[in-house]
């Protein structure tokens, strides 16, 4: 299984229920790596996608404990195992940071966007991969910039 985050210098994920910053080269790569592959993420991360639907061209795999979501177009599941049980190998996770934390020992693969600030308010975080056992770095991007924010790509593997 993979997994996609774009974090902060100290590993921040969000706030307030949100992305920290929006970065358009970041959200085509997203569309890039997922597109045709199943995706597992929380409800509410799926609130924050425009007008709460689904993302198309990828099955959606939404972990909820709440028993009467049920959004068009998704896959609804109650527990762990029974969404593990209906995840393919080739899924990505993309988040949020309760689903990044129960589902991070099944990734083999993480595509991290390293964002080259920190944002203040930060209220949720991934785990910090460099300190994680058997994680190593396999591929960095040069550093980028868009609108005065210089990120890179690092893709982690697990073994």
């Amino acid at each position: 299984m993979n997994l996609i985050v774009a974090v902060d210098q100290n590993w921040a994920i969000g706030k307030g229920g949100d992305q920290l910053v929006y970065i358009s080269a970041d959200l085509k790569r997203f569309k890039a790596l997922t597109t045709g592959h199943p995706v597992i993420l929380g409800r509410k991360t799926l609130a924050t996608f425009p007008g709460g639907r689904p993302l198309k061209g990828r099955r959606n795999l939404i972990l909820s404990r709440n028993p009467d979501f049920a959004p068009e177009g998704a896959e609804v599941f109650s527990n762990l195992d029974a969404l593990l049980a209906a995840a393919p190998e080739d899924s990505f996770v993309i988040g949020g940071a309760s689903v990044y934390r129960a589902l991070l020992d099944r990734c083999d693969t993480a595509y991290v966007t390293r964002i080259h600030q920190s944002f203040s308010g930060a209220d949720c975080w991934f785990p910090n991969l460099n300190q994680q056992p058997g994680w190593h770095i396999a591929e960095e991007s040069p550093v980028q910039e868009e609108q005065e924010i210089y990120f890179r790509y690092v893709t982690y593997r697990k073994g």
